[in-house]
């Protein structure tokens, strides 16, 4: 089984890196490293490019993490249609430079660092979570009503406090004697590693994440609450969008 070193886990700021083609199949590209973030824990998976050598460049849609007997710790990289041509070509081995659409995955970043801001503001289980690169929704197992003021002016006081985010990795022993650092109901931390990274926001939020972050909350810039819906009678969805566009 060949497992994929995911060097986005440690700095989510890596834009590039040097890999090796493993494999190329139906399933999509196998490298023996990557940048490439996976779809999972409620994140969409990267997208961008990998180049060759001789200066032919492949695109990449969509990254997902590979199923089946065998696959686990594979990370695919999903080529983009209309390039079945060069794809045919290409033979395992092969050095690449992976590089990520930046724009897009600092999108991601923000959004998904703001919805750990909105957990802090919100004290309730989250049961659902969508982060994409023009919103990002949290769904809420309670019942009390929310105000998309309120919840704004909040967002805009925690992203302006510009707090230090960072990681650790604790062991699952650790994490089983703290059952109240999981805030999510639909999403569990993965097990079967023997450790668990957690998120530090520094003095608002501690929970276990294995997605891409920002720095400091202050990267995240000016974030609203765009809509608030009663998806049940113990649900309220809270979706996020950006006030004004990035400048990566």
């Amino acid at each position: 089984m060949a497992q994929t070193e995911e060097l986005f886990r440690e700095d989510s700021t890596l834009r590039e890196c040097a890999a090796r083609l493993l494999r190329i199949d139906e399933r999509g590209l196998l490298l023996d490293r990557t940048v490439f973030y996976p779809l999972g824990g409620g994140q969409a998976g990267d997208a961008g490019e990998l180049l060759l050598a001789d200066g032919r460049v492949i695109a990449i849609a969509d990254t997902r993490k590979g199923k089946g007997e065998g696959a686990e710790g594979e990370i695919l990289h999903l080529p983009a249609p209309g390039q079945e041509a060069l794809l045919a070509g290409l033979q395992a081995v092969l050095a690449v430079t992976a590089r990520l659409d930046w724009q897009r995955r600092h999108a991601l970043m923000r959004f998904h660092s703001a919805t750990h801001l909105l957990c802090a503001l919100v004290p309730h289980p989250v049961d659902g979570c969508s982060i994409t690169p023009s919103y990002a929704r949290l769904d809420f197992h309670m019942t009390e009503a929310l105000g998309k003021e309120e919840l704004t002016a909040g967002l805009a006081r925690l992203v302006a406090g510009a707090h230090t985010v960072s990681h650790s990795w604790i062991s699952e022993a650790e994490l089983d004697a703290n059952p109240g650092l999981v805030r999510s109901m639909s999403v569990q931390p993965p097990r079967g590693m023997g450790r668990v990274r957690v998120l530090n926001i520094e003095g608002v939020d501690l929970q276990p994440c294995g997605g891409t972050h920002v720095g400091n909350t202050a990267e995240i810039g000016p974030v609203i609450v765009t809509k608030i819906e009663k998806k049940s009678a113990s649900t309220r969805r809270v979706v996020l969008g950006f006030a004004q566009p990035c400048e990566a």
